[in-house]
């Protein structure tokens, strides 16, 4: 018999650990790749990007059977508008509370970051704020929507880890904005006046690209996939409780 899902604090907690340590991994190792490479842009975004990739890949596996390894509002989002009609998926109480803990979480793993490195925390004044980013923001999240999705309603979602971080990395790549691709790392990034930090009068108008990027990949997964709705609870991956729930 399928088992109920961890208690909403516990999932709660997952979100904001992964989504902390999730952003520690991005400002950390764009700290890191401006120290070891100061004069080549290009190696840093390497050195980045193949950080990312790889934290991000443990962290849905380490987390993924608890919350399911959102780490991100849009996807939440997106995991309660499919699965609503279903009833599958999150609730939007929870949801909200995915999306609060990604954010202190996202927050809290910049914080991190700058400490591990004796930067101080302060402000990024780092403008992003261009068409061609907001274009890269919708593009890079409406790409992660569908895969996310997909794997789930094709039960696929043993291979989200290295498919996700896998998609992430080549989206630091093929997108201008280098892929940010969710509102709560975006806030916690404002928070790191380092490589891979943000103004923050960029994070409105990026949001809003998210957001809208969203929209599309749910519009695409809808057209290739109608069904998609049922298999909301395995969004990123299966988050079903062990029977002894230890």
């Amino acid at each position: 018999m399928t088992q109920p899902q961890p208690a909403l604090w516990r999932r709660a907690l997952a979100e904001l650990l992964g989504t902390c340590l999730l952003v520690a991994v991005v400002v950390g190792s764009g700290i890191m790749a401006q120290q070891l490479s100061p004069a080549d842009v290009g190696l840093q975004l390497l050195q980045n990007s193949t950080a990312t990739v790889l934290g991000l890949a443990v962290l849905i596996l380490m987390l993924g059977p608890v919350s399911g390894a959102h780490f991100n509002p849009v996807v939440s989002l997106a995991d309660w508008a499919l699965g609503r009609r279903n009833g599958a998926g999150l609730t939007l109480p929870e949801a909200g509370t995915y999306a609060a803990a990604q954010v202190a979480g996202a927050i809290g793993g910049s914080v991190l970051a700058n400490a591990m490195f004796d930067v101080g925390t302060s402000f990024s004044a780092k403008d992003r704020l261009t068409g061609g980013n907001l274009l890269g923001e919708v593009v890079a999240t409406a790409g992660l929507v569908l895969l996310i999705f997909a794997l789930a309603k094709t039960s696929r979602g043993a291979l989200a880890a290295p498919a996700v971080g896998a998609y992430i990395g080549a989206a630091y790549w093929f997108t201008s904005s280098t892929s940010f691709a969710n509102p709560a790392v975006t806030v916690g990034r404002i928070f790191s006046d380092t490589f891979a930090g943000i103004a923050p009068g960029s994070v409105p108008a990026f949001i809003l690209a998210q957001l809208a990027g969203a929209a599309v990949g749910l519009g695409l997964l809808l057209a290739l996939y109608p069904a998609a709705g049922r298999a909301a609870d395995n969004v990123v991956i299966p988050h079903r409780a062990e029977p002894a729930d230890a």
